[in-house]
C-alpha cells in the first residue's frame, strides 16, 4: 500500500472560484461604467457627483473594490507561494500585502462616503 502524504495549503477550488467570481464582479462594474460613459459622453464634476450620490452606484463601486483587493491577494499570495521559498520572508511579504490592502479598502470607503 502506498501512503501518499500530501502538502501544501490545499486552497485549490475555493481559490479558483473566488479569482473567478472577483474577476466576474469587475467585468460587470466595468461594462456599467463604460455603458454609462458611452451614454454620457460630456462629463463634469457635476454629473460625476450625481452618479456616485446614488447608493446603488456607491455600493457596486465598493463591492468592485473589495472584490480587486480580494483578487489582489489570492494572486499576490499564490505568486509568494510559488516564488518566495524562504518562510520569513514569505510571511514579511503577506503581512505587507494585507495591511496594504486593508488600508485601500478602508480608503476606498472613505473616498465613497467620506465629506
Amino acid at each position: 500500500m502506498v501512503k501518499r502524504t500530501v502538502v501544501g495549503a490545499h486552497y485549490g477550488l475555493k481559490d479558483w472560484l473566488a479569482q473567478r467570481v472577483t474577476a466576474a464582479v469587475m467585468a460587470l462594474y466595468t461594462l456599467f461604467m463604460a455603458g454609462y460613459l458611452v451614454i454620457h459622453p460630456a462629463l463634469d464634476y457635476a454629473s460625476w457627483h450625481g452618479l456616485f450620490e446614488s447608493q446603488f452606484v456607491r455600493l457596486a463601486s465598493l463591492l468592485f473594490m473589495f472584490s480587486l483587493f480580494w483578487h489582489a491577494w489570492i494572486g499576490m499570495r499564490d505568486i509568494f507561494m510559488d516564488y518566495v521559498h524562504p518562510t520569513l520572508i514569505r510571511l514579511v511579504l503577506h503581512v505587507l500585502v494585507i495591511l496594504a490592502l486593508v488600508a485601500y479598502a478602508a480608503w476606498s470607503a472613505q473616498i465613497l462616503w467620506g465629506a
